[in-house]
């Protein structure tokens, strides 16, 4: 089972630079926790702190009604073995093979004979779904073979609660989300406390039971995912969304300038800007479709979503109706008419503006927004 962490007023600092000040929170029981922030808020430092690898410049941690920062050498090297960490990495050790990373802890902290060890090993690496893998090197293997020995190596004491240093680092999409998946079934599985560290949205609107984010040098926020996904807070929203408008720059902050210039900006743009999309937004469970009618769509966004998902099931193609929409709207140009028969379907004048494969002319203000309207590849072409 997992064990509750209370953290108080925790602060830290290297030389004259601050890293994060007065953070409070506590970390349920048994329940998964992701902390989020922009790259350099100090994420890592937290979880290095926690499991007391740095020490704080003031404040608590309270474990089992221990303060981490006060215990000597003796205890906190005891309480330490309450954790179990995985790396960004993986951070295995190169010349040894899978099995032997894995039962290193076993080795070097219990009595526990060879053939108990590889009982355990054996367990933690079904557990994690690498059996077969024992005699291979890490550089034999995948980034997320990696990640997935590395959390097999943070299992094999049974600890009552694991660090997570951003998992999803280094893995596409796809096994990222095999790897959340993991991570709910071991958790469900264990009963430890997780705290993950990631800046990687889908994991955090997918995974946890509590949220949290770093920034400015402060905790902005923590609590159920239900109420960040919500919130009105504008570090919150900007993050969430992805966005560039809003109070985190490239640097770790934006001056004031910058951020009127923002508002104006958002000003000229009629509303038209969306702090969080509504497919982030918390629901009773039902799927949210990809697409949405005019009155939601980004005007900055990534990759569009494929053709097919235009369409709705009334058949109205939401893509080409907000184009045409803007276009009459904005006083620019509106469509050249209904579509019509072509020896040629890509033809230009036979289509409106904002058809799939309609380029826009080369004076269109807003060319070069829509990066799905283009020609798609003509025969053999890719």
């Amino acid at each position: 089972m997992g064990v509750e962490i209370k953290v108080e007023g925790l602060t830290k600092s290297f030389g004259r630079q601050v890293i994060w000040a007065d953070v409070g929170l506590t970390l349920p029981e048994g329940e998964i926790s992701v902390l989020l922030g922009p790259s350099g808020t100090g994420k890592s430092v937290f979880l290095k702190t926690l499991v007391g690898l740095l020490k704080p410049d003031r404040g608590h941690i309270w474990i089992e009604g221990r303060d981490l920062p006060r215990l000597s050498e003796h205890d906190l090297y005891e309480t330490r073995k309450l954790f179990g960490v995985l790396f960004q990495d993986g951070a295995l050790f190169g010349s040894m093979n899978v099995y032997d990373n894995i039962a290193f802890p076993l080795r070097e902290h219990t009595n526990a004979s060879e053939a108990e060890i590889k009982r355990i090993v054996g367990e933690k690496m079904e557990m994690v779904g690498l059996l077969g893998s024992e005699k291979k090197l890490p550089g034999e293997i995948s980034g997320g073979m990696r990640k997935r020995a590395g959390l097999a190596r943070a299992l094999v004491l049974d600890p009552r609660i694991i660090l997570f240093d951003e998992p999803d680092s280094g893995l596409d999409p796809v096994r990222t989300a095999y790897l959340n998946q993991l991570i709910v079934d071991l958790n469900t599985e264990t009963g430890a406390t997780f705290l993950i560290v990631t800046h990687d949205v889908n994991t955090a609107r997918t995974l946890p039971d509590n949220i949290g984010l770093l920034f400015r040098r402060e905790l902005v926020m923590f609590g159920p995912r239900e109420m960040l996904l919500s919130s009105t807070e504008p570090a919150v929203r900007q993050f969430l969304s992805a966005r560039r408008h809003g109070p985190i720059g490239m640097s770790e902050e934006k001056d004031v300038s910058e951020l009127e210039a923002e508002a104006e900006a958002q000003g000229a743009d009629n509303g038209h800007l969306l702090p969080i999309p509504p497919q982030l937004m918390p629901s009773g469970g039902a799927p949210r479709p990809t697409m949405h009618p005019p009155g939601a769509w980004l005007r900055e966004h990534g990759l569009a979503p494929p053709p097919g998902s235009f369409i709705d099931e009334r058949g109205r193609n939401w893509a080409e109706e907000w184009y045409r929409h803007n276009y009459a709207a904005g006083g620019v140009r509106s469509g050249t008419g209904p579509r019509t028969e072509s020896s040629d379907p890509r033809s230009s004048e036979t289509r409106p503006y904002g058809s799939y494969g309609q380029q826009p002319p080369q004076d269109d203000p807003y060319r070069g927004e829509f990066p799905w309207f283009r020609d798609p590849p003509r025969g053999g072409e890719q």
